[in-house]
């Protein structure tokens, strides 16, 4: 027995011994700040597998700790300051809920810009970023952007096939260019972060929201959504941008060797990556979504065209905002467009 305890005691001591060395080297911590629950595909599929990746590139001396669900306060539409005053070290949001502040990484959320490749456009935005979209960064030092699959519209009871169907109803959009789209269709487009969503559509605040598949299990979209839309051959009606960023001032206090951990992490291969993650996502939220008796519509050609129709104009007015502050709004989307289709299936 003494025999017995004293092996139990070496080993536990050797377990402390090897935790302490292991908490010893973490000499940089990280919080992550973002605005879904720790349940969410973003963090388990994402979040989560980007900061191990940056931890064993480290050897061991980076832990990235995760605040999901604005679990250090505040509201989504505030993670951008949070990361540029310090208050956060990194977040991961969507771009537009601070509307107006990345006008160049706007033009891949413009329809018919975007239409259902979501590696494709991370990789373009990877390919632009130096020459064409970092400037709209500054403050934050840039790990990744990405878009997700796309808007979809996801109808409470309206079955929805032609853009005068849409005629009058709100409808909920995460950014000011979803906004253009649902003026272009003759609704009536109403701001909100997704963690609102749920309540609106229970409370018939909105009709319809604009968002991916990949939400459903999320906030339980099935349980009050009817119709689930898309066009032929997977097309939506243009995306959402995101972006995962640090404190400018925090990233260049950093050791090169550390620095290297986050850029080996964050590279051409990784947004490609995500692209995978969230198709991945998208495909089993409309399964949750099919399983549960709604019915998952999917536009016909014929149909599909009529939309992109309809929005041709969102890119028109997003190349006069633009271009009336400065920027050469054409050529940004006409660049946007070729450099996905270069990505396209590689």
């Amino acid at each position: 027995m003494r025999l017995k305890t004293l092996l139990t005691t070496i080993a536990v001591g050797a377990v402390s011994v090897a935790m302490a060395g292991s908490v010893a080297a973490q000499e940089y911590t990280f919080k992550l700040h973002h605005m879904l629950p720790a349940t969410s595909p973003a963090q388990k599929s994402m979040l989560e597998p980007w900061a191990a990746q940056v931890e064993e590139n480290s050897g061991g001396r980076v832990k990235i700790e995760m605040f999901p669900a604005m679990t250090l306060g505040g509201t989504p539409p505030e993670l951008v300051q949070q990361a540029r005053d310090g208050v956060v070290d990194i977040i991961w949001t969507v771009n537009g809920y601070t509307p107006g502040q990345f006008p160049r990484t706007e033009v891949f959320e413009l329809p018919g810009v975007y239409l259902n490749d979501i590696s494709a456009a991370n990789k373009a935005m990877y390919d632009m970023f130096d020459e064409y979209l970092a400037d709209d960064y500054k403050g934050l030092e840039v790990m990744w952007l990405h878009v997700h699959a796309g808007q979809a519209i996801m109808s409470v009871d309206t079955e929805i096939r032609s853009p005068e169907d849409m005629s009058g109803l709100k409808i909920r959009i995460p950014s000011r260019t979803g906004g253009w789209v649902i003026e272009a269709l003759g609704a009536a487009p109403i701001a909100m972060p997704v963690p609102e969503v749920p309540a609106a559509l229970s409370k018939k605040v909105v009709d319809a929201t604009f968002l991916p598949w990949e939400i459903i299990p999320v906030i339980k979209a099935q349980d009050q959504i009817q119709y689930f839309i898309e066009g032929a051959n997977e097309t939506r009606f243009g995306t959402t941008t995101f972006q995962v960023s640090m404190n400018q001032g925090k990233w260049d206090s950093l050791p090169d060797d550390i620095k290297a951990a986050f850029k080996d992490a964050s590279g051409r291969e990784w947004w490609d990556e995500v692209g995978n993650v969230w198709r991945a996502g998208d495909d089993f939220g409309i399964k949750m979504a099919e399983d549960s008796g709604r019915e998952h519509i999917m536009l016909s050609e014929e149909e599909t065209n009529a939309f992109i129709t309809a929005l041709e104009p969102v890119q028109d007015r997003w190349i006069e905002e633009v271009t009336a502050k400065g920027m050469d709004g054409a050529a940004l989307v006409e660049m946007a467009k070729e450099t996905i289709a270069e990505n396209t299936d590689k």
